[in-house]
């Protein structure tokens, strides 16, 4: 019996992320998809062993991760799963493998409750970049979105709403924990700085 053609599903959720997404998300982007949840899993599944089918489902999730944005801003993890329910059968993908992503997406609603394996490497890949060097941008983009979507806060109010998100926080998986929690530990002190200057 024929698997599920990964790379047929992963162009079509590529194309419509790039083609239907809401230009005001400047943070759940096509980019943020492709250039930072997909290389973050490939890292974290490579260090915590996962291949085979376990790798096809996590990668699957990822691409369809955000894909909800396209219908709806609130709970978009449960219009993701939904589509991707929709969607995926047609790439050959069983229910069984299909009820497995529908868990990894919902690992990334917030607050984040991963019961897997799988789950615990997409909710830390989502967020991996709490503790990259790049976060403050990160965080930017972020509040532009927010603000574009008429979610406006003052400077004291958007820092120490990242401080507390921050310090609230905990990866799941110990290569995420190698891999971030000092840089996450930094980025806090970075925002400490930038509100004690406001």
């Amino acid at each position: 019996m024929k698997g599920p053609d990964f790379e047929k599903a992963k162009q079509y959720a590529l194309k419509r992320l790039e083609q239907e997404l809401p230009v005001a998300l400047t943070y759940h982007s096509m980019v943020h998809t492709r250039d930072d949840v997909i290389p973050s899993i490939e890292r974290l599944a490579a260090m915590e062993g996962i291949e085979g089918e376990e790798l096809l489902l996590l990668r699957t999730a990822a691409w369809y991760h955000d894909i909800g944005f396209i219908e709806q801003l609130d709970d978009h993890e449960c219009a993701s799963v939904r589509m991707a329910g929709e969607i995926l059968p047609g790439f050959g993908y069983a229910p069984a493998q299909i009820r497995v992503i529908s868990g990894i997406i919902l690992a990334t609603k917030l607050p984040q409750s991963p019961n897997t394996l799988l789950e615990k490497i997409m909710a830390d890949a989502d967020i991996d970049s709490l503790g990259r060097e790049d976060f403050l941008t990160q965080s930017d983009r972020l509040r532009a979105e927010l603000v574009a979507l008429g979610n406006v806060q003052t400077d004291e109010e958007w820092y120490r709403g990242q401080i507390d998100f921050l310090e609230s926080h905990s990866y799941f998986t110990d290569s995420a924990k190698t891999l971030r929690s000092a840089g996450k530990d930094l980025n806090i002190q970075k925002l400490r700085k930038l509100l004690a200057e406001t």
